[in-house]
């Protein structure tokens, strides 16, 4: 009987798992070593077993590594969405974990609600004054024809948001996932309205009250299931993502209990093409743990019998723009401010620069859309929801 020796069999492992992977990228229109600015540059030969054993979390966490570069991420990474390269390959064993995990507890309550808070928003104030807009939004912005940066794309998104749900003065608005209190100081200072505003947040909570001050906003740094009060609008910025499908239903239980009678709920968040119970791994692992990116259909089902859906409006290729303005940012802050680079390092900012560009191309790809949705109580006389 005739024994390969370790080594040779290791080696001989690892060139099947470069043919597979130069294969498969091939197929998407991607070449390793190539030219074009999706192609894809690998410094590190175990990157391919790596990413056939691992899929998306060996991808973006050998990026991390510095194990391959691309000089446009989101343009290799829109090619290997479009031609649906993780199909291909087996699923990873964490993603596997994380979809029984998802199927037998409930991700999105207790103690765990609070780890998205310090894990990444709470990951310094200073990078995302950096990054974001003058009013510190951290959801898609809004470009209609004629706008062109970030700062009026934010405000055009909040206006868009104020005019959905029929703001007024005097109005009381619940701001469920307020984070830094952009809507709420536009909503006090543009419209008169009286917030009241809760994020998991401490650094977001603290910078909130700041910069909300002398102004009729209340901002709460705890779990959105402990709101009480009466509202006449209820409305949710970039919370969804983070609620859960187990908990889809209880939440529309909390707008239930918390809008006024007559009043309008609002829904702004991404969305896939179909239902998932878990996030992809490297995503859960780094970026945004226990979230869950919504369906329409799961959203839909949780609407069922006590509320009516008024709009339904895709924004979603207004995203791709959105995190473009945050990368380009982020990248010209990180050049200019040694401190900055000094705090996070190297593998933070490959890291924070895969997430953004990764999440742009998703988008580009219509593989994540962003709903923004109206909805009110049966029996309500239909508001003047749609605005084009």
């Amino acid at each position: 009987m005739l024994t390969i020796p370790a080594r040779t069999f290791r080696t001989r492992t690892d060139q099947r798992a470069e043919e597979i992977v130069r294969d498969l990228l091939e197929r998407a229109g991607i070449r390793v070593g190539g030219d074009e600015p999706h192609d894809i540059q690998v410094h590190d030969g175990r990157f391919y077993a790596r990413v056939l054993a691992e899929g998306s979390l060996g991808l973006g966490e050998s990026y991390m590594d510095g194990w391959w570069d691309a000089e446009s991420v989101d343009a290799f990474m829109d090619l290997v969405i479009r031609a649906r390269l993780d199909k291909q390959v087996r699923q990873s064993p964490q993603a596997i974990a994380n979809s029984l995990r998802a199927r037998v507890v409930n991700m999105q309550r207790g103690r765990r609600v609070f780890e998205v808070g310090e894990q990444h928003y709470d990951v310094g104030n200073d990078l995302y004054e950096e990054m974001l807009d003058k009013r510190l939004l951290y959801t898609c912005g809004y470009w209609p024809d004629g706008v062109t940066d970030l700062d009026a794309a934010q405000e055009a998104k909040l206006d868009l948001v104020c005019q959905k749900v029929g703001l007024t003065q005097g109005m009381r608005v619940l701001d469920l996932g307020c984070g830094w209190g952009g809507f709420a100081q536009y909503a006090a200072e543009r419209y008169g309205a009286e917030v009241v505003g809760y994020t998991i947040s401490r650094e977001q909570a603290a910078l909130a009250r700041k910069r909300c001050e002398g102004l009729p906003v209340t901002i709460h740094m705890d779990d959105y299931r402990k709101a009480r009060g009466s509202f006449d609008a209820v409305i949710s910025i970039g919370l969804m993502e983070h609620v859960g499908p187990k908990n889809y239903r209880a939440y529309m239980g909390l707008v239930d209990r918390c809008l006024k009678e007559g009043g309008v709920a609002f829904v702004h968040t991404i969305a896939g093409n179909r239902s998932r119970d878990h996030l992809d791994p490297w995503f859960d692992r780094y970026i945004f743990p226990n979230a869950v990116i919504p369906s329409v259909a799961r959203l839909g089902t949780a609407l069922e019998v006590d509320f009516v859906l008024e709009d339904l409006h895709n924004i979603g290729p207004h995203y791709e723009p959105t995190l473009l303005a945050w990368h380009e940012r982020f990248e010209r802050a990180y050049r200019e401010r040694d401190d900055l680079r000094e705090r996070y390092g190297e593998r933070f900012y490959r890291m924070w620069r895969f997430y953004l560009l990764a999440s742009a191309a998703a988008f580009r790809a219509r593989y994540l859309q962003l709903f923004q949705i109206v909805f009110t109580r049966v029996g309500t006389p239909q508001p003047a929801a749609r605005v084009s």
